[in-house]
């Protein structure tokens, strides 16, 4: 990998897609800095030191790479295209409509990228409009007991230039990824993901060597590249489910005979289950701004209060936990159809050897997703608790940058793009690089 790195500047067709992707990535980082128009800056302040804490406001910080609590142009960061990606992966689940696209190759795939912006921008509008409201009327809750006014001239027209500022920032984050996809290495909206990640390591490890001393800051330091290890050796594991194709005869040709197999990664659904979880956590946490006052309710209110907003509260950490699991399962489920793939076996007139085509098939495959997502799934919730165990025992904070959300993130892109650059060293004769 290390001879990967050095050589690949040597082509220049790759290394002007490095730099160009270089520099769509400080275009990004620059436009996070960017404040929007009509934000008091003293408050701004203030909400980026209770973002420091961790929690909700940490949280939604950290895939925006600090943006959002600087209410910056970028501030929704790229969170709404991928939300509006999963929608649409579930959708074609349900919708013939979709489902008939997918199958279409190219141009199925063209109208789903469409439908995908347009359904990106109509999030980015409701999530500007909200977070316009919550942060005037001083987080709901959000922030603890600070009563912090982002937006103190809340007009109409000011309200109207947040949204609209905090919007067209995001339709150009989602340019600027498919920018990097065409012309540059690697995918856009993933790098854009790992530029924001990456970019709070540095301030993440200060802040744990302030708070915990050189001794937590070493055993973390430790844990972290353990880790890293372990998450690029699950990454790299696949079961690999052996195919062989029966041999035919066309005219004077014949074709089949060989042998493939099907690759089913132990974490088969990436850091899908934790974005998925950590939304579905915190809805409960924005719903008691709306839950009316008095008897159950301030009961239900204040067990919200006390479990769901402390990330070192065990409560919190076993509900997040399973969840983890739950929608690592969903997502394998959405992503990978035992019974489609069984039938596109069988129509290529392919068999698993010892298993009868069609239905057995598909119980097969299924029995065997199902053994391996399991340890796929106690492990992405393993690494994503990992922060919050040692919060609650420590008592240390703001260390997201060597937690396990972004080391998942971190090493899932770069192997990705290494793999691409790999790819793209070899289709020009320079195998020997990569020996």
């Amino acid at each position: 990998m290390l001879r990967s790195l050095k050589n690949m500047f040597k082509v220049e067709d790759l290394r002007n897609k490095i730099l160009f992707t270089l520099v769509i990535i400080a275009l990004y980082r620059f436009g996070s800095h960017v404040p929007t128009p009509g934000v008091d800056f003293e408050a701004v302040q203030q909400l980026q030191d209770t973002a420091g804490d961790g929690g909700v406001i940490g949280f939604l910080s950290f895939f925006s790479g600090g943006a959002l609590t600087r209410l910056a142009v970028f501030g929704l960061g790229i969170m709404p295209y991928i939300t509006a990606s999963i929608i649409m992966q579930v959708l074609a689940v349900v919708i013939p409509k979709l489902e008939q696209w997918q199958q279409q190759g190219a141009v199925g795939q063209k109208k789903i990228t469409q439908w995908t912006r347009y359904l990106t921008v109509a999030l980015a509008i409701l999530q500007s409009t909200g977070l316009a409201f919550l942060f005037h009327n001083g987080g709901g809750g959000l922030f603890g007991d600070l009563q912090i006014d982002l937006i103190p001239e809340f007009t109409v027209p000011r309200v109207l230039l947040v949204v609209l500022s905090l919007t067209a920032g995001t339709a150009l984050i989602m340019w600027m990824g498919e920018l990097i996809t065409q012309r540059g290495v690697g995918n856009g909206m993933s790098l854009i993901i790992f530029a924001s990640v990456v970019s709070g390591i540095p301030a993440g490890g200060g802040q744990v060597l302030a708070e915990g001393g050189n001794l937590k800051f070493a055993v973390i330091v430790f844990l972290a590249l353990v880790v890293l290890v372990s998450i690029v050796f699950v990454e790299q594991g696949q079961r690999r489910i052996p195919v062989q194709f029966a041999k035919r005869v066309v005219g004077r040709r014949q074709y089949g005979g060989q042998s493939s197999y099907i690759p089913l990664k132990v974490n088969q659904s990436g850091v899908i289950p934790i974005i998925f979880a950590s939304s579905v956590i915190y809805l409960p946490v924005l719903l008691t701004n709306v839950l009316p006052t008095g008897g159950v309710w301030d009961s239900i209110r204040l067990w919200i209060n006390d479990n769901l907003l402390v990330p070192d509260n065990f409560v919190y950490i076993t509900i997040f936990g399973l969840m983890i699991i739950f929608f690592a399962y969903f997502y394998t489920a959405i992503t990978f159809d035992p019974a489609k793939q069984a039938d596109t076996i069988r129509k290529q007139g392919g068999f698993i050897p010892g298993i009868r085509p069609g239905p057995q098939t598909e119980r097969h495959l299924a029995k065997i997703l199902s053994r391996i997502t399991l340890p796929g799934a106690l492990f992405i919730a393993t690494v994503a608790l990992l922060p919050q165990v040692l919060l609650a025992v420590w008592n240390v904070r703001g260390f997201e940058g060597f937690g396990g959300i972004s080391l998942l993130i971190a090493v899932g892109v770069a192997l990705e793009t290494m793999k691409q650059i790999d790819s793209q060293l070899m289709m020009r004769n320079y195998e020997s690089f990569l020996k």
